[in-house]
């Protein structure tokens, strides 16, 4: 599970990643990267929304996204917000798939 220094919360967080934040989109997900003026930890969040399916798919999805991000948490440059949007597909998608999505975006750096 991610560290609560490593979780954003707050709605004006989220809304500022994607707004001002680098696209990447992959067959599953949509990844959104900015870069923060404070050399804090890396910030992640994660949008699930109902088109992805039930409450149970929903949370199962972001489960498995929050491990991938958990995993790959060292390869992040600190100071860097991230938000994971997860697309419909995302419900029937592989761990394999998601993790492909995940670490490629990931791995792009921000402007």
């Amino acid at each position: 599970m991610l560290a609560r220094a490593n979780r954003l919360t707050r709605g004006t967080d989220y809304k500022a990643v994607v707004r001002r934040g680098r696209r990447c989109a992959g067959a599953h997900t949509v990844t959104y990267v900015s870069r923060v003026e404070t050399d804090g930890p890396a910030r992640l969040g994660f949008i699930v929304s109902r088109q992805v399916g039930g409450a149970v798919v929903r949370n199962s999805v972001r489960r498995r996204l929050k491990a991938l991000c958990y995993e790959s948490l060292e390869t992040i440059a600190p100071g860097n917000d991230i938000v994971i949007r997860a697309l419909p597909t995302a419900a029937s998608a592989s761990f394999a798939d998601l993790r492909a999505d995940v670490e490629k975006c990931l791995a792009r750096r921000p402007a």
